[in-house]
Formats: C-alpha cells, sequence, structure tokens
C-alpha cells in the first residue's frame, strides 16, 4: 500500500525596520501645566509588511517535510521519494518614447521558477 503527501511551501515573510516608543512605566511631571507624561524610550523593530513574491521560506519548508516524514514513520511507512513541484512567475514591460511616443520604443521581461510544494510518496512496511 502507498501514501501519498502534500507539503506545501511558504514565502519568506518580508518587511522593514521601525522606531517604536516603548513605555518605561516611569512618569515625569510637565513644566508648564504639572501634569504627568509617560516616559519612553524608542527602539527599532523589525515589522513585517508582508511577503515575498519569489523567495521560498527553505528552513520552514525542511521542518515541514521533517514532520511529514516522521509522521509517516510512526504510522509504518517507508519514504520512497520526494518530488518538489516547480511553478513559475514573470512579467513584463513596454515603453514607447520620442515626439509623439513614436520615435522609439523598449521593452524588457523577465521569469523565474521557485519550489512551490513537495510530494512525499511511502510505502506501507509489512
Amino acid at each position: 500500500m502507498n501514501k501519498v503527501v502534500f507539503v506545501p511551501a511558504f514565502f519568506v515573510p518580508v518587511g522593514k525596520e521601525k522606531t517604536v516608543k516603548i513605555p518605561t512605566g516611569e512618569k515625569t511631571t510637565g513644566f508648564f501645566f504639572g501634569g504627568e507624561k509617560d516616559v519612553v524610550r524608542r527602539e527599532k523593530q523589525w515589522v513585517q509588511t508582508g511577503f515575498s513574491d519569489c523567495t521560498v521560506d527553505g528552513e520552514r519548508l525542511s521542518d515541514d517535510l521533517s514532520i511529514a516524514v516522521e509522521k509517516l514513520n510512526q504510522d509504518g511507512f517507508e519514504v520512497v521519494s520526494v518530488t518538489p513541484v516547480t511553478c513559475g512567475n514573470y512579467d513584463w514591460n513596454f515603453h514607447r518614447g520620442g515626439v509623439n511616443e513614436s520615435s522609439y520604443g523598449y521593452g524588457y521581461g523577465y521569469g523565474y521558477s521557485y519550489t512551490s510544494s513537495l510530494i512525499i510518496t511511502a510505502k506501507k512496511l509489512t
């Protein structure tokens, strides 16, 4: 008896450094009106803004593969093969220029592939 397991790949998170205000728990008294104000310190933190559109999170994919193989082994299966599934993406653009946009033009295009998932094939041990 054979079993096939699908392990999806995920893209790596992308983000940027952002300065945030963190309260210290201390209070200070205002000079003019005497009101209390929280004391804060500024700290740079990485903030996720989304996910990459082309870079797969290899570390997570490796961990997910390890978990799937371990579960198959616990269920009495032996892994026969691990096959990557490759997908692709592309983009292009064309620009006209010159007088009345008729003198010249140029274009470009690119494409790339990435591992979108893994397929594990296993057979039952007897």
